[in-house]
């Protein structure tokens, strides 16, 4: 059974930073893009970064390009997004994704909000 974990969201004020972690199980872990999206509220989900494998570049929104980073630990089963120079919309429920052909996992959500 595939399971993706979140951790790391919370309270930050503007212009803080946060890691978010999210750990993989169930799956060949290496094979599979790796996804954060996110949520909020009254909005529609927004693709924020992928990271394909280990060796290529990521992708991400235009958004947070530049704040951002997202980053994988084959070994770990765990891929990363660090979220820099925070900003109030930024506010969101945050999701791993893990994708590989027609086989596509969505971890629960962590909450990340962004206010002084």
């Amino acid at each position: 059974q595939v399971q993706l974990v979140e951790s790391g969201g919370g309270l930050v004020q503007p212009g803080g930073s946060l890691r978010l972690s999210c750990a993989a199980s169930g799956l060949m872990f290496s094979y599979y893009h790796m996804s954060w999206y996110r949520q909020a509220p009254g909005k529609e989900r927004e693709l924020v970064a992928t990271v394909f494998d280990a060796e290529s570049t990521p992708s991400y929104a235009d958004s947070v390009k530049g704040r951002f980073i997202i980053s994988r630990d084959n070994a770990k089963t765990t891929v990363y997004l660090q979220m820099n120079s925070l900003k109030p919309e930024d506010t969101a429920v945050y999701y791993c994704n893990a994708r590989f052909l027609s086989s596509d996992h969505w971890g629960q959500g962590i909450q990340v909000t962004v206010s002084s």
